[in-house]
C-alpha cells in the first residue's frame, strides 16, 4: 500500500470508533502505525526531516553517562529522519584536541561534537563553525514553535553566543550548588551559610569533628576545567572584572587578591588531605563516603550522593545555592556542553547535522532521555536544557532527592549565573591555562596569592596583544 499522511493514518485508525481488529492489518500498515506512534512527538513539527535522508554523519563526544544516554536514544533519530549517526567516543580532553585539529585542517571528519562553550570564540574568529541563525530561522529546517528556543535555559544561550549570535546549542549542562550534611549541621546547630564568610564558618566549626572529617572541599586540581571552574565564582562574588574598559586584564585586582587567599585558606584550613589533586569525581566520592562535610560543585553530583548503593549519605543531604560574596552576588559556574556545526561540511551534511542537533535539543528527546535508565542503577540525568522540563513534574518525580533540590537548581541556572563569569575571548584556552598555574601556584603555597595573581596577569596581558 502507498505511504499514508499522518492524518489519513489517524482516520483510518479511528474507524469504528476507534477500534480496529489487529488481524486485519497488513504487516505494511502495522509497521507504519507503530512509526507513527513512537515519532508522534516529532511529526508535530512543520518540517520535512527526511529532506537528506541517506546522508552520514559522525559526532565526537564524550564517555558521559548523559551522552551515552543520548547515544542510547539516538537510533530514534535514524528511524524518523533516515539520516544514520556515528559516534566517536574519548575523554574530554582528547575529544577537545582533536576536534580542534579537525576544525583547524578543515577536513570535516566530524560534523559536530560536545564541545566547551569557552573555544567558540576561537571557533567564530576562525570561521571553524557556523551561526545557527540562518539554521534556526529557515522554515524548512526550523519549526520555529515546535523547537521553542526560548525555552532552553536563557544564559546557557549567552554563555553559546559569540558577538550576538548563537554558535553551539546547549544540550547538557549544569550549576555550581551548595551540598552539605543536614545532619552535621543539625548536630552543630549551624544554619545553612549565606555569605562565603559564614560557609567558611561552617568549615571550621565541623572540621575533624570526628577526628578525620573534612570540613569543605573545592576543586583543587590544576586546569581550565578543574580549579579554574571553581575560582571565577568566587572572584565575581569579591566584586572581580576580568579586564577594564580599555580591555587590560585585572586578575590581581583587590578582589582577585581576596578572593584567592579566601580559596587558600579554607582548603589549606578546613579541606581534605590532598585536596590540591582533587577534581570533582574525588570530592563527591569523598563526600558520599562521609568523609567531607560540604562542598560547592556541580548539581550533577547529587545523582551519585543520593545513590544507595554508593553513599553512606543517602538521607542526609541539604542543597542550597552559592553563598554571596563580599559584593553581594551569588555567581555559580556555568557550563554546558554545547554542539555547534563543522562550517568545512558540504551543506547536506550541514543540514543533516542541524537536523540531528535540533533533534536533541528538542523537549521530547531531551524528556525521554532525562526520564530514561540502561538499568536500575543507572544515573539520573540532571543536566537537562529546557525550562520547562525543570518545572515538569513528571521530571521533578525523577529528580526528587530533597522537596528544594529543583527549585535550588532551577533559580541558580536562572538568577545566578553570569555568561562573562569567564572571559569569552578567542585567548581563552591560554589565559584559562595561566590561572591554573597560578591558583594551584597559591594553593601549594609556593607563591602568595598576590605574586601568583601578578604574574598570571602579566601573562594575559602578553596574550591579549594582537
Amino acid at each position: 500500500m502507498g505511504k499514508l499522511s499522518r492524518r489519513e493514518f489517524m482516520s483510518v485508525s479511528a474507524k469504528a470508533g476507534g477500534l480496529v481488529l489487529a488481524g486485519s492489518m497488513s504487516p505494511g500498515f502495522l509497521k507504519f502505525a507503530r512509526a507513527e506512534k513512537k515519532n508522534e512527538a516529532y511529526l508535530k513539527a512543520k518540517i520535512n526531516w527526511r529532506q537528506v535522508e541517506g546522508e552520514q554523519i559522525k559526532v565526537l563526544v564524550t564517555p558521559a553517562h548523559y551522552f551515552n544516554k543520548f547515544r542510547a536514544v539516538s537510533p530514534q533519530f535514524t528511524d524518523l529522519t533516515g539520516i544514520k549517526v556515528e559516534f566517536e567516543i574519548i575523554p574530554p580532553r582528547e575529544m577537545r584536541e582533536k576536534a580542534v585539529l579537525d576544525l583547524g585542517a578543515k577536513t570535516g571528519n566530524y560534523v559536530s561534537h560536545t564541545g566547551d562553550p569557552m573555544f567558540l570564540s576561537l571557533y567564530e574568529a576562525n570561521k571553524w563553525v557556523e551561526p545557527l541563525d540562518e539554521y534556526i530561522n529557515d522554515p524548512k529546517l526550523t519549526d520555529k514553535v515546535w523547537f521553542d528556543l526560548e525555552d532552553i535555559i536563557p544564559l546557557w544561550r549567552a554563555a553559546d553566543s559569540v558577538k550576538g549570535r548563537l554558535y553551539g546549542m546547549p544540550v547538557e549542562g549544569e550549576a555550581t550548588i551548595h551540598i552539605y550534611r543536614k545532619d552535621i549541621y543539625e548536630k552543630l546547630g549551624i544554619k545553612p551559610p549565606q555569605t562565603l564568610e559564614e560557609f567558611k564558618e561552617s568549615a571550621k566549626k565541623a572540621h575533624k569533628l570526628d577526628g578525620k572529617i573534612a570540613g569543605a572541599a573545592l576543586r583543587g586540581f590544576r586546569g581550565a576545567g578543574q580549579n579554574v571552574y571553581i575560582w571565577p565564582s568566587l572572584f565575581l562574588a569579591f566584586g572581580g572584572k576580568w579586564f577594564d574598559d580599555k580591555g587590560s586584564p585585572q586578575v590581581n585586582s583587590e578582589a582577585g587578591v581576596k578572593s584567592l587567599e579566601f580559596y587558600c585558606d579554607l582548603l589549606q584550613n578546613y579541606g581534605p588531605p590532598g585536596v590540591e589533586n582533587m577534581n570533582w569525581p574525588e570530592i563527591m566520592e569523598g563526600f558520599a563516603g562521609g568523609n567531607i562535610v560540604q562542598y560547592i560543585d556541580a548539581n550533577s553530583t547529587a545523582s551519585i550522593i543520593e545513590n544507595t548503593n554508593k553513599s553512606k549519605v543517602v538521607g542526609k543531604i541539604g542543597y542550597q545555592r552559592w553563598p554571596k560574596g563580599p559584593s553581594g552576588r551569588r555567581v555559580t559556574s556555568i557550563w554546558n556542553w554545547t554542539m555547534s556545526i563543522n562550517a568545512a561540511l558540504s551543506r547536506k551534511k550541514k543540514v543533516a547535522t542541524w537536523l540531528y542537533i535540533q533533534w536533541l535539543a528538542s523537549r521530547p528527546t531531551q524528556f525521554s532521555s532525562a526520564v530514561f535508565k540502561e538499568n536500575q542503577d543507572a544515573v539520573v540525568r540532571t543536566g537537562v536544557n529546557r525550562i520547562s522540563i525543570w518545572s515538569d513534574p513528571e521530571y521533578r518525580k525523577v529528580i526528587h532527592y530533597t522537596p528544594d533540590y529543583a527549585d535550588v537548581v532551577l533559580t541558580s541556572m536562572r538568577q545566578d549565573t553570569d555568561a562573562d563569569w569567564r572571559p569569552r575571548v578567542p585567548q581563552w584556552p591560554k589565559i584559562g591555562e595561566a590561572m591554573a598555574v597560578a591558583i594551584q601556584s597559591a594553593l601549594v603555597k609556593q607563591a602568595t596569592p598576590k605574586k601568583a595573581l601578578d604574574e598570571a596577569n602579566e601573562n594575559i596581558a602578553k596574550f591579549m596583544v594582537r
